[in-house]
């Protein structure tokens, strides 16, 4: 094997040296009833050399059966019987045994049932060399086994006895008593036959010897002997030396069969050498040699799963452009790379031309188009598919019944995921986590953690491992419980499984924040910037919330250049707001207009410059606030807070900057304030406010009826009566309430009018 250079495997089997046609026999000499048999001798018999006995000259003439001969003519036969195989039913070929009478077919019978097809005295010898597996290593001579059939076997006969062996000990016995008869000649089909008994055992090291004694003797190896070894190769996983005698084989020039490329590609493709089996691809197609249905099959796989999406669907085409009908299992896997890439036509087009073609759909298929259906939201596609899967009759299997929960989930038929969870489990195919986390995250969509947290209890009792995406959801679960310390344990076991991911730091601060241990947001803040995180956008955001709170400006500085230099976030508006507002510039090219600003960021930055009290850089975000559209949400929320949170001083500056602008904020925003300082007896605060917004003309009686109730809070009945009276006189009708609230404060302070 040193002197080829081997670089590639295939498999391909050795074709049987004799036919499976009887061959015809000669009448004996003293038979008495002659028969005429008008059958043809068979083209695929090989002569045995004898000059003793020529064949009987025929009009026809054929050429002198070398060994180039005999293997063109065991080539022919090959193909017969392939066409034979392949044209099954009403265009089938009909043998020639067919074609024989009864009484042929009756002699026919019994010259095979009584050892004349290959001759007694080869039956005899097939069944002595046969005989000698009975008896251990050592114990038999072959010489002496095989003593009665010296001279009486051609070369013809040896090869045949040669072939009918079955132990790989008998062939290579066997073989070294032929190789000293007189009649034997050096062949590459002897030594094919020899290479394919070794091969199928897995002697790779008396295959390659083998094959060194071949070319030693002057025999020059053909596509099948090469193949063959190839076989051998590809067969045991030797894929390095396989690789190898490719290599060499291609340097000689010889052209290996379709065949052989397919067991080399299926071999290679078995230990997931995907890129080795696209390589042998392009080879066998820049050869020339014509793939078929199996080659296309192993190709699209292997180019699927290396990436070479777009490569596999041209190589589908091209094989349904050459009459091949693809397999079941190249449909499904082209929908699930469709469906993976987000192209829901091409594999619903796929699934079409699949259905054209009356293939019926594996459960695996069906459960990629009913994800398709899953992720596109087309829900009643999906029910309808899963209905025609009962119709065929398509076992469903428990993947199929968690996409069927969460479907039912997003439609919010919570008791039809609950029945159906239910019947997996009587059926007893409830074992895969993802069923129970599909039917926990159903009752989580639901509003019911305790739910969800009972299914996770149920599937910890059944010692079912937990995932990443298992403890993900259990976070869930026990934040929406606000259990902190559940939680907390929860989110460590997640960390010693890898580096956690955005979703579940978010989860983890807004528990922190709905219980306000804001200390332990901003630790756990650091914590995960310094594990290296990787933030996205709604993370992003719930960290500069809290960051805005707190008034950390270096550390907002800090955390929006980290998220600009991330391509994907370079066209965020909200973090392109916060960079502007902070650096002094735009992303990108050119200044966008104001009506394209984030106000939620705006509102973040208000928050922020009035904790830092930069009233300066205050005034240029509520400009650029004020600039934009819906800007009075953003301020009405921004006082809402402050209101929530009784900081009552922040309320009153973010009022004085809007009205030092020439602005008012909305009548209800205005109300508020006036009923927090009345709620903390600051009439003076109160009356300032009021004063302010009476002087635009577009205030209403909610200020009016919020002053009322200030001034009624701070025992001023006279002033709360005047401003009603005043109201009424503007136009303002201030309701019961407001007339009903003057008249007890009088009343309780004995004043009568």
């Amino acid at each position: 094997m040193d002197s080829l250079n081997l670089k590639s495997t295939f498999l391909s089997t050795t074709t049987h040296l004799h036919s499976s046609f009887p061959l015809p026999k000669l009448p004996l000499k003293n038979s008495k009833i002659p028969i005429h048999c008008s059958i043809r001798p068979d083209p695929f018999s090989l002569s045995d050399g004898n000059p003793s006995k020529p064949k009987p000259k025929s009009k026809n003439p054929k050429n002198p059966l070398s060994d180039d001969n005999a293997r063109r003519i065991i080539k022919k036969k090959a193909l017969y019987l392939s066409a034979l195989r392949r044209n099954q039913g009403s265009r089938a070929m009909t043998p020639k045994w067919i074609k024989r009478t009864p009484e042929q077919m009756v002699k026919y019978l019994e010259d095979e049932k009584n050892g004349e097809l290959y001759g007694k005295h080869v039956v005899a010898a097939i069944k002595a060399v046969r005989a000698m597996g009975q008896r251990r290593e050592g114990e038999v001579d072959v010489r002496r086994v095989m003593g009665s059939f010296v001279g009486k076997l051609s070369f013809r006969e040896m090869c045949v006895v040669l072939k009918e062996q079955k132990n790989w000990r008998q062939v290579r016995d066997f073989f070294a008593w032929m190789k000293l008869q007189l009649c034997y000649r050096p062949s590459v089909i002897v030594y094919t036959i020899v290479l394919r008994a070794y091969g199928q055992v897995g002697k790779i090291k008396l295959a390659e010897q083998n094959f060194l004694e071949m070319l030693e003797s002057g025999c020059e190896p053909d596509e099948v002997a090469c193949g063959t070894m190839l076989c051998t190769y590809a067969r045991w996983g030797r894929h390095k030396a396989m690789l190898s005698f490719y290599s060499a084989v291609q340097e000689r020039g010889i052209t290996l069969s379709t065949a052989v490329y397919n067991f080399m590609l299926s071999s290679l493709q078995k230990k997931s050498l995907h890129d080795k089996v696209i390589d042998l691809w392009r080879q066998m197609v820049d050869k020339g040699v014509a793939p078929n249905r199996f080659s296309y099959t192993v190709v699209i796989n292997s180019l699927v799963k290396g990436g070479l999406c777009e490569e596999a669907f041209k190589t589908f085409d091209e094989m349904k452009k050459h009459d091949f009908v693809p397999e079941e299992a190249t449909y499904s896997l082209l929908i699930t790379s469709h469906t993976k890439d987000g192209n829901w036509r091409d594999a619903l087009g796929l699934y079409e031309d699949m259905r054209s073609r009356g293939i019926v759909p594996s459960n695996y298929t069906c459960a990629s188009l009913l994800t398709l259906y899953y992720k596109n939201e087309d829900y009643s596609k999906a029910l309808s598919l899963f209905t025609e899967m009962e119709r065929n009759k398509i076992g469903v299997d428990e993947v199929i019944y968690g996409l069927l929960i969460r479907i039912y989930g997003k439609l919010g038929l919570y008791e039809d995921a609950k029945r159906t969870f239910e019947e997996i489990d009587q059926l007893g195919l409830l074992s895969d986590e993802k069923t129970f986390l599909a039917m926990a995250q159903v009752h989580l969509n639901a509003g019911n953690a305790e739910k969800a947290l009972d299914i996770i209890q149920i599937m910890k009792s059944r010692d079912i491992l937990f995932s990443r995406f298992a403890y993900i959801v259990s976070l869930q679960c026990y934040v929406m419980c606000e259990d902190l310390d559940s939680a907390e344990v929860t989110f460590q076991s997640l960390a010693k499984t890898g580096l956690p991911d955005s979703g579940s730091c978010n989860d983890m601060l807004r528990l922190y924040t709905r219980l306000n241990l804001t200390e332990r947001a901003k630790t756990f803040i650091i914590q995960i910037r310094k594990d290296q995180v990787v933030f996205d956008g709604e993370l992003y955001r719930t960290v500069l919330r809290i960051y805005c709170k707190e008034g950390i400006l270096e550390d907002v500085k800090q955390l929006t250049k980290e998220m600009v230099a991330n391509d994907s976030y370079k066209n965020n508006k909200f973090i392109q707001t916060i960079f502007k507002a902070i650096c002094g510039e735009y992303l990108g090219q050119g200044n966008v207009v104001s009506n394209q600003l984030d106000t939620t960021a705006l509102g973040y930055l208000l928050r922020l410059y009035m904790e830092c009290k930069d009233f300066k850089k205050m005034e240029e975000v509520l400009k650029l606030s004020l600039e934009s559209a819906g800007s009075m949400s953003v301020l009405t929320q921004l006082v809402n807070n402050f209101m929530k949170e009784g900081d009552i001083s922040k309320v009153q500056a973010l009022n004085d900057q809007v009205v030092k602008l020439g602005c008012s904020m909305d009548d209800a925003t205005i109300a508020s304030i006036i009923g927090l300082y009345g709620k903390e007896q600051k009439l003076k605060q109160a009356q300032d406010v009021f004063t302010a917004a009476s002087d635009s003309p577009t205030h209403g009686k909610l200020i009016y009826n919020s002053m009322i109730d200030a001034y009624v809070k701070c025992g001023r009945p006279e002033a709360a009566y005047s401003l009603y009276k005043e109201a009424i006189r503007k136009g303002h009708y201030l309701g019961a309430v407001a007339i009903s609230k003057v008249v007890n404060s009088l009343t309780n302070f004995g004043i009568i009018l």
